[in-house]
């Protein structure tokens, strides 16, 4: 692999996967997103980079696929790399396999290069001259648009906990897939996996707000929106197709 590449292997561990045995899903996005930040830093456009030039890379979208997850205590290798350059940012994709080389999950998400004191995204041309990418693709998507939700079925509540909020001082996005996933009954989730996810993040969650998950089914397809009670201005959207066990 040359430096426009980069893996690690893991194993899952036993605080790491649901009461089935699998990896959780907030973990996944937790991995995806330490493996982006590490390998960020080894091109040279990662923390350091972004704390000497007051910009921030801000993930926008995701769409994951997910043949298997991962099971309790098996050894797994995560790949990334930067597959596409756009004008405002960049597509990251991921790829998950197993210890034969079979790949189960496959992933590509949307960031944003962004100046942190105006809130305003920023070329990528201009400020990252030389930022390369690895035309491969794990996921070829376009993240495609999710609908807006006009009439919920449902609506589960959450309170936003201390624990929830990350180093930007806003909610990590890896709770986001979590809380779309409440979002569908608990008879339904119990006998139901994620087979595949589409999430976009679109306004930052703050601490002690409350969530609101706005639901809506067709068949084995859910839409979902995380939105801020207090002031109604929507946080999340997203978008899980499931698969029975």
């Amino acid at each position: 692999m040359n430096n426009l590449t980069h893996s690690k292997e893991y194993i899952i561990r036993t605080y790491e996967v649901d009461k089935n045995g699998d990896l959780r899903i907030i973990t996944l996005f937790n991995i995806f997103q330490d493996m982006a930040d590490e390998h960020a830093e080894k091109l040279g456009v990662g923390l350091t980079f972004c704390l000497k030039t007051g910009f921030a890379w801000v993930g926008s979208r995701y769409h994951i696929k997910i043949n298997r997850l991962p099971k309790i205590h098996e050894k797994i290798k995560i790949k990334t790399w930067p597959s596409e350059q756009q004008k405002f940012g960049a597509v990251r994709d991921f790829a998950v396999v197993d210890k034969d080389e079979n790949e189960i999950i496959s992933a590509s998400s949307l960031w944003v290069l962004i100046n942190i004191e105006r809130r305003r995204p920023v070329p990528l041309s201009e400020n990252l001259p030389y930022f390369s990418i690895h035309k491969v693709r794990s996921l070829q998507t376009e993240f495609p648009k999710i609908p807006e939700i006009i009439n919920a079925e449902k609506s589960v509540d959450f309170r936003v906990r201390y624990d929830d909020i990350d180093i930007n001082n806003h909610v990590n996005n890896a709770v986001y897939p979590l809380w779309a996933s409440e979002g569908v009954d608990i008879g339904f989730h119990a006998d139901h996996s994620i087979a595949e996810l589409e999430i976009e993040f679109k306004k930052e969650g703050l601490l002690g707000e409350t969530i609101s998950v706005e639901t809506t089914m067709n068949a084995e397809t859910s839409l979902h929106s995380v939105k801020c009670k207090e002031d109604g201005r929507e946080l999340s959207r997203a978008r899980i197709i499931w698969k029975q066990f």
